[in-house]
């Protein structure tokens, strides 16, 4: 449906195909597992009225309003995101704001990240990922004579980030901070930032982070339940622990689709932070390959169109790709890396596949802005208006 409306909008230039039918595989097979792996969380559930389909009915809503918002997104020029974009950083930082305000903000599991509107729930740092990306690349490409000055070129979009992070932390989010640092300074780095305030920047963020963790008693135990999982079995390495075994029972082809053992309650949130361990135990080493393979290949070509883009000088478009890569890419990675046993457990949903509203919009409209940008550089190479 979403291939269809984009290639009627361009019949004269064609679009990333490869990139959009990766995107729309993910979310199938996304759709597919969040319903095997939520099946016996919500039989047990009363909140779900005990209706085995309960959280797959919710994430095919969510899914047909992603693609639906994603063909609307495709549909609006890069130069109209450009001059947007202070103005919807300006917008997710009010949204951070007010999500702490209680009996406005929805607190979950001490958490209080969610604004409640009756039937959904909005998660703003997920909005503030695609912001930051778009706010970072139009804050370069002004500020780009001065990037390379410490005062006047980092020093402004240091002073907003930690406005940001403070606003994350309160909430707490460090799993989304974490990965719009990374997003943020990765475009700052793209777009000229001098080399030797980038090698500060990291070590400063790097401190900063292992201040944080030492910090906090709770990010802690998580350090110690990720250094030795089997140490605590029960306890602070329960999830992780058996997130391994489901790995261990897939081996290479899986012990089919439906068939997991840890999705029948042994595995907290199977169907949102850990979907991809359920994916490895359905599917095996297999089906994690494919998933691996389908994220590079978008991060690959979201560098390769933001390449295309400088060579015709379109330098936001080109920042914004990028930082779009970075973003999905990285937060992929994270997830992965967390429910391997390879990173400390932080909650962060896999992108364009686990459960949930907020994180799958924002995903698709990036994809969206994605195929937009290609679709402009190809009616530029064609002569065309963008």
């Amino acid at each position: 449906m979403a291939s269809y409306v984009f290639a009627q909008h361009a019949p004269d230039a064609e679009y990333d195909r490869s990139l959009a039918w990766s995107a729309l595989l993910l979310a199938a097979l996304g759709a597919v597992m969040v319903y095997s792996a939520s099946i016996s969380t919500a039989e047990a559930s009363r909140a779900t009225g005990h209706n085995s389909a309960y959280y797959l009915l919710r994430h095919g809503l969510f899914l047909g309003l992603s693609l639906a918002a994603a063909i609307g997104v495709f549909l609006v020029p890069v130069r109209v995101w450009q001059r947007a974009a202070p103005w919807l950083f300006l917008g997710c930082i009010a949204l951070l704001a007010l999500v702490l305000i209680p009996g406005v903000g929805r607190e979950v599991n001490g958490a209080r990240r969610w604004i409640g509107l009756y039937v959904v729930n909005i998660q703003p740092s997920e909005a503030m990922k695609l912001a930051v990306v778009l706010y970072a690349a139009d804050y370069t490409v002004r500020k780009h004579a001065v990037m390379k000055s410490f005062r006047k070129g980092l020093l402004p979009m240091l002073g907003v980030m930690l406005v940001v992070s403070w606003l994350l932390l309160r909430e707490p989010d460090f799993g989304a901070l974490v990965v719009i640092a990374i997003a943020t300074f990765g475009i700052l780095f793209l777009g000229g930032m001098n080399g030797r305030h980038f090698a500060l920047l990291g070590a400063m963020l790097a401190v900063g982070f292992a201040g944080l963790v030492l910090s906090s008693p709770y990010r802690l135990q998580r350090i110690f339940g990720f250094m030795d999982p089997w140490s605590d079995p029960y306890g602070k390495g329960y999830q992780l622990s058996h997130a391994l075994i489901a790995f261990g029972r897939g081996e290479w082809l899986g012990v089919g689709l439906g068939a997991s053992v840890e999705k029948l309650h042994y595995l907290p949130e199977a169907h949102t932070d850990f979907l991809l361990a359920v994916i490895g135990e359905e599917l095996g080493f297999a089906g994690i390959a494919v998933v691996i393979a389908l994220f590079v290949w978008i991060v690959l070509r979201a560098f390769a169109i933001g390449r295309q883009a400088v060579l015709r000088e379109r330098h936001f478009p080109a920042l914004a790709a990028q930082g779009i890569g970075i973003w999905l890419g990285f937060q992929a990675l994270i997830n992965m890396g967390v429910n391997m046993g390879l990173l400390p457990t932080k909650g962060l949903t896999l992108p364009l596949m686990s459960f949930g509203g907020s994180g799958l919009v924002m995903n698709c409209v990036a994809i969206a802005i994605l195929l937009r940008i290609d679709w402009e550089s190809r009616q530029l190479a064609r002569g065309l208006p963008a």
